[in-house]
């Protein structure tokens, strides 16, 4: 594991010092993450136009959960598509060989070897938002760190099907529309689940997990009734599509040709 530690610092060191080359790059990255997020707002408010609350969702508990879909878009920016987009470039070019002849583990480099920096205005914007609407709802801080252990299965759930899709390159080298979509639906969970219609929450819940993302985390800290059971699913779900995901690759690789041969 120290190996994989020091690996993993040098893989950072020198992407960050790359992303440090083009630091104008930045500042364009911070006020459109400004500018989507008032959008966010403004779309969120149209919810609460004739009344105060969205279901059973008050506006500080619904900003609680746009909080949460900010922090993740952001973290999804940093460290799953500067990353994940790019396997399809190494199966295209052939660069996949060189990983594959590598002494350290293809997914494990394939998923950290880069990171970006432009995804930490989203990150701090979301970061703010979840502290103001949790002082708004007198969260106690308990919660508040509750809240954090089924976020952290929210990323593995969306690492996992970002990489699944990603290992159809193997088969398929244009694969982007699928990844495109897959963030297009992932774009729901920027809201309750109670903004969607039943058939809407159903298909958002059982069949692409987007509730699991930003509204179980959300109704963890909020201490609402049934969380405990949506998290212990969710535990459920995040190990089972990592696990798939992993076999996946492995036997993706069954088929892969190499640039070489």
């Amino acid at each position: 594991m120290s190996k994989y530690f020091l690996i993993l610092r040098l893989f950072w060191a020198s992407a960050v010092a790359a992303e440090l080359e083009y630091r104008l790059n930045f500042v364009v990255a911070a006020i459109t993450a400004v500018g989507n997020f008032a959008g966010s707002l403004f779309a969120l408010s149209l919810f609460y136009q004739r009344s105060n609350s969205l279901g059973d969702w008050s506006w500080q508990e619904a900003l609680l959960v746009m909080g949460l879909f900010t922090i993740l878009e952001g973290l999804s920016s940093t460290m799953l598509a500067p990353n994940l987009n790019k396997i399809v470039q190494h199966v295209q070019k052939g660069t996949l060989d060189f990983i594959l002849l590598k002494p350290v583990d293809s997914q494990m480099w394939l998923s950290l070897r880069n990171i970006s920096l432009w995804g930490l205005p989203n990150v701090f914007l979301g970061v703010v938002l979840v502290i103001y609407a949790g002082a708004a709802e007198h969260i106690p801080l308990g919660y508040c760190i509750l809240g954090l252990a089924p976020f952290f299965l929210s990323m593995v759930i969306l690492y996992s099907l970002w990489f699944f899709l990603a290992s159809l390159t193997i088969w398929f080298t244009k694969i982007y529309n699928l990844t495109e979509v897959l963030h297009g639906v992932m774009e729901a969970g920027r809201y309750p689940m109670a903004a969607y219609p039943a058939v809407w929450r159903f298909f958002f819940t059982f069949v692409i997990p987007v509730a699991f993302l930003t509204t179980v985390p959300a109704e963890t800290a909020l201490r609402r009734s049934g969380a405990a059971q949506w998290v212990a699913a969710e535990a459920v779900l995040a190990l089972g599509l990592f696990l798939f995901a992993r076999y996946f690759w492995r036997f993706a690789l069954r088929f892969y040709t190499s640039a070489s041969s």
